[in-house]
């Protein structure tokens, strides 16, 4: 039964995880991008069998999950809970009829248990549909396996004489001990989307374990349903790549060389040239229109922008001059005030990098251009502050 029950739920899980190439091919999530915390509080009810009475009352759970989106689609999370356990029993008077059948005894009876799961998730709706960072609703199956921890005596039922009783696997131990059991589950996640950060949960569960009733039941597995509502908190906010669109690490460097001869010519002019008039200093020394990109949803500088910054700060603080300092965002990506708050963001972020490089506030100005169409041949081209001088 146990090695049933995690071939079913890896089989499932290896399902969800494999599925959507094409949608693998067209995002990606970098690095430390997209890992969520969740946490879910609901109620669940325990079959014990149909033998044994049935689906015992509601009772609460509660669950925290750490995880990750690959992409889009694909994503991966682990999950630990606590709840109260209830179900029915009818064979735990350890007795038999004159007919030599088990007497039937119905007893209400629960537990305290502990859980910690694996799933594999498969969000439906982006599959389909194709991915909307403004999307309010997503549907998303998942599945795994996991270990249920209770206290046990793992006894069983033998015949013995004309009485029914039961006997321990542990001899002469009388009492229950903490154990784990084997458990697989699918279930069906919706998520309402409330900010890049935020989002609202509904869960439902359906699980199968192997028995932890012991001698007070003859079913070999327990069956139990979870739902629940809860919230995801993605930390940084949700941040997909589109893999035609990922700037090419190598064309950065190729532009940071650039700027670096270019500040280094400067430099090497002869005296004369560079202080005939205080115009002719700053025409010399300007630049003009010099690219720091980001990633897509993202205002934060990495470490080629940062490199970037730095180059221009050098030249600015050299020329004298003024400079806008102007942002862009892909029109073909999110909202119009998405963009227009991310070129905003964007922006701010390049200003107090060259702030904090020691460029005086009266050199420069900050232009916010939201969403446009691409500025050169590739839309991630287009998420980028341009440095310069009209």
């Amino acid at each position: 039964m146990k090695a049933k029950l995690i071939l079913l739920s890896l089989a499932v899980a290896g399902f969800a995880m494999s599925a959507s190439a094409q949608t693998r091919e067209k995002y990606t999530s970098n690095g430390a991008d997209n890992i969520f915390i969740s946490a879910t509080i609901g109620g669940s009810t325990t079959y014990s069998g149909k033998s044994e009475g049935g689906f015992g009352k509601i009772a609460p759970h509660v669950t925290v999950s750490l995880g990750k989106w690959f992409n889009p689609v694909i994503g991966i999370r682990a999950q630990g809970g606590l709840w109260r356990t209830n179900y029915y029993t009818n064979h735990a008077s350890g007795a038999i009829t004159s007919a030599g059948q088990l007497a039937r005894n119905k007893q209400e009876n629960h537990k305290s248990m502990g859980v910690v799961r694996l799933d594999g998730i498969y969000n439906l709706t982006n599959a389909i549909m194709g991915y909307d960072p403004d999307r309010l609703f997503t549907l998303s199956v998942f599945a795994g396996p996991g270990l249920t921890f209770t206290k046990s005596a793992n006894g069983i039922f033998r015949a013995d004489g004309q009485t029914m009783t039961y006997q321990r696997i542990v001899p002469g131990n009388k009492t229950e001990k903490m154990r784990a059991h084997i458990n697989g589950s699918v279930g069906l996640l919706g998520k309402f989307n409330v900010s890049p950060e935020l989002d609202v949960d509904v869960e439902v569960r359906g699980e199968v374990a192997d028995s932890y009733l012991g001698a007070k039941s003859t079913a070999s597995s327990i069956g139990a349903i979870y739902a629940g509502l809860g919230l995801t908190y993605t930390i940084g906010g949700k941040k997909f790549v589109k893999m035609t669109q990922v700037v090419d690490n190598s064309a950065l460097n190729d532009e940071i060389n650039r700027l670096r001869q270019e500040l280094a010519d400067a430099r090497n002019k002869p005296a004369e040239v560079r202080t005939v008039t205080e115009t002719k200093t700053v025409t010399e020394t300007k630049f003009n229109k010099t690219p720091i990109f980001f990633k897509i949803g993202s205002s934060k500088l990495d470490a080629y922008a940062k490199a970037a910054v730095k180059l221009v700060a050098e030249g600015i603080k050299s020329s004298g001059g003024t400079y806008k300092v102007q942002a862009y965002a892909d029109k073909g990506t999110g909202s119009v005030a998405t963009n227009q708050k991310l070129t905003d963001a964007r922006a701010k972020a390049v200003y107090d990098a060259l702030i904090a490089e020691g460029v005086s506030a009266n050199q420069l100005e900050i232009v916010s251009n939201g969403g446009v169409a691409n500025l050169f041949s590739e839309p991630e081209t287009t998420r980028v502050v341009i440095m310069g001088v009209e």
